[in-house]
């Protein structure tokens, strides 16, 4: 499968989100991020305020610093291959490009509030 086959679930200046359900209840997304976009305020109102859904996932390109509600944070460039604990967010440093597997419900219930997020912002 190609990314293009990958439906785009999310899109905003610079940012491209695509996301497909249905891999052994995984979903498999490639993810477009540029730099400086800081994902915490989309975040606002899950529990702790962070991601709560886990990703494994390649860095393709680009830098994340990731912030983890254990205080500990961790830097994902080039060639990275991740595991994200739930209780998460993330800032890029640099475009970014890169390839998750997230649990299908639980990404969903992120990305629904994402959507939500972005709607309020855009008004």
């Amino acid at each position: 499968m190609k990314k293009e086959d990958i439906p785009v679930t999310m899109q905003a200046p610079g940012t491209i989100m695509r996301g497909l359900p249905g891999w052994g209840g995984m979903t498999v997304a490639f993810n477009e991020i540029p730099a400086g976009t800081d994902m915490s305020p989309l975040l606002k109102g899950l529990k702790n305020d962070s991601c709560q859904c886990p990703h494994w996932g390649y860095i393709l390109e680009g830098e994340l610093l990731m912030k983890y509600d254990n205080g500990a944070e961790d830097t994902l460039t080039t060639g990275d291959v991740f595991y994200m604990q739930p209780g998460h967010t993330g800032i890029a440093n640099k475009d970014t490009k890169l390839i998750d597997f997230s649990p299908e419900r639980e990404l969903k219930e992120v990305m629904d509030h994402i959507a939500k997020k972005m709607a309020e912002f855009s008004k």
